[in-house]
């Protein structure tokens, strides 16, 4: 099984977009997938038609009483989307007092790989849609993966959303002596403006082969199949975003079989079939 992680430091990046389409490609597949939701804001439990200010069971129950992180319990709090080898562990907005109730409360930081390690069994692939904000259930979506996404907005200010990212990796890796392996991803690119064009320009010299070689388009169709509450390979096989996608999840698998002997953050590219133009 394999966790991924989708992460930036900055809202509006297309954290949720990029999680929802990754698992809708990969559950069309075959994998069985779990998406779990961090976010208080619970805009992933919110793209399946869920309500994160009365959903019955949440993530937060694993946070309220760390005993209920087994099996049973687990597959008891997770929801099904409507969609074929796709599951979702809900947001709350509760989540948001997390901080609080962590004061004095130790060991909140792996709840979420203990509740990954328990559903090895059950899924192929967890992907994890995480809030921007440094904290315990940033940490938690950190700890618990084995490759992290981070989604940049192709525009000047979401680059400082990438600092902030590439820092706090740097306090984990520190941390925990760990080698976390990542990805960043230009997203929502405009090839019409200057500022798009200036900004991926900037992403690829500042971060070299940590980034990877092509890009997710804006594109409409997104946003369409997100107000449909459909995942995009299934709302429009052919848009452009949903082919970047394509091309990047691909990517992903075939840099999971070359994963050898890389070192922190350096990814050995695919071929040219892989990367989308």
């Amino acid at each position: 099984m394999q966790v991924w992680t989708v992460a930036n430091q900055k809202g509006g990046v297309g954290k949720t977009t990029t999680s929802v389409t990754l698992a809708g490609i990969a559950a069309e597949q075959g994998k069985r997938v779990l998406l779990i939701d961090l976010d208080p804001q619970g805009s992933l439990t919110c793209y399946f038609g869920g309500d994160p200010d009365h959903v019955p069971i949440s993530v937060f129950t694993l946070f309220q009483d760390k005993s209920v992180v087994c099996l049973e319990s687990i597959m008891q709090l997770l929801l099904p989307t409507g969609f074929d080898n796709v599951t979702l562990l809900p947001a709350s907005t509760a989540l948001a007092t997390l901080e609080r109730l962590a004061v004095g409360k130790g060991g909140l930081g792996l709840v979420i790989s203990h509740t990954v390690r328990q559903v090895r069994d059950e899924f192929d692939l967890v992907i994890i849609d995480s809030p921007p904000v440094l904290g315990v259930l940033l940490i938690n979506a950190l700890a618990a993966c084995d490759r992290l996404i981070i989604p940049v907005q192709t525009e000047h200010l979401a680059l400082k959303g990438l600092d902030r990212m590439l820092h706090t990796l740097r306090m984990l890796d520190q941390s925990q002596q760990r080698a976390l392996r990542y990805v960043i991803v230009p997203t929502m690119f405009d090839r019409r403006t200057q500022a798009s064009v200036v900004s991926l320009r900037k992403i690829r010299h500042q971060h070299g082969m940590d980034t990877w070689p092509s890009k997710i388009p804006i594109d409409t169709r997104l946003r369409d199949a997100s107000l449909a509450g459909v995942p995009p390979n299934i709302y429009d096989a052919k848009s452009n975003g949903l082919v970047a996608y394509n091309s990047l999840y691909h990517w992903l698998l075939e840099d999971q079989k070359q994963e050898t002997s890389s070192s922190w953050g350096k990814f050995h590219r695919p071929s040219s079939t892989q990367v989308a133009r």
